[in-house]
């Protein structure tokens, strides 16, 4: 049987930078086996599109086998332009000159070598139910009494 994995994903902040959060939504399908797995964090000072590539990099880590085909739903331009423009090829020969988010753009490289990662675009507040519950699970993150720190981001702004 073929394992079928979907990653939606969501990241928001609030002020930009500000305080934000990522939700995912994690379904894998075994024939006729089902199993989703949750995840949301936030943190206090950070921004939209980190948070929008930091959901897409928890997703992929959180599956364990390699080699798998995953469709990761975004609602992000940011990631989906980079991605299917080829954009990241570029800026990986370039060694991430002149661009923001190296350290999480290098991570995201990392896991997408090692699947077979295919992006799906998603508008976002448009109700769709997995997006805009993803959407929910990262306002909420952001507005946590426990924040984590964006250490590389705090560091270098």
């Amino acid at each position: 049987m073929n394992k079928k994995i979907h990653i939606y994903t969501d990241g928001s902040s609030k002020g930009n930078p500000g305080p934000g959060g990522y939700g995912i939504f994690i379904e894998i399908f075994l024939g006729y086996l089902y199993n989703r797995k949750i995840i949301s964090e936030g943190f206090r000072y950070t921004t939209n599109n980190r948070m929008e590539l930091l959901s897409v990099i928890v997703g992929l880590e959180k599956i364990e086998n390699k080699k798998q085909n995953i469709v990761v739903f975004t609602d992000s331009k940011y990631i989906i332009n980079t991605v299917q423009n080829k954009w990241i090829n570029k800026w990986k020969k370039n060694n991430f000159k002149n661009k923001k988010n190296i350290d999480l753009w290098k991570r995201f490289l990392d896991l997408f070598y090692k699947h077979s990662v295919i992006f799906h675009w998603i508008k976002s507040h448009n109700h769709h139910y997995v997006n805009d519950y993803c959407d929910r699970l990262s306002v909420e993150a952001s507005k946590s009494k426990r924040l984590k720190i964006d250490y590389i981001y705090e560091k270098h702004r």
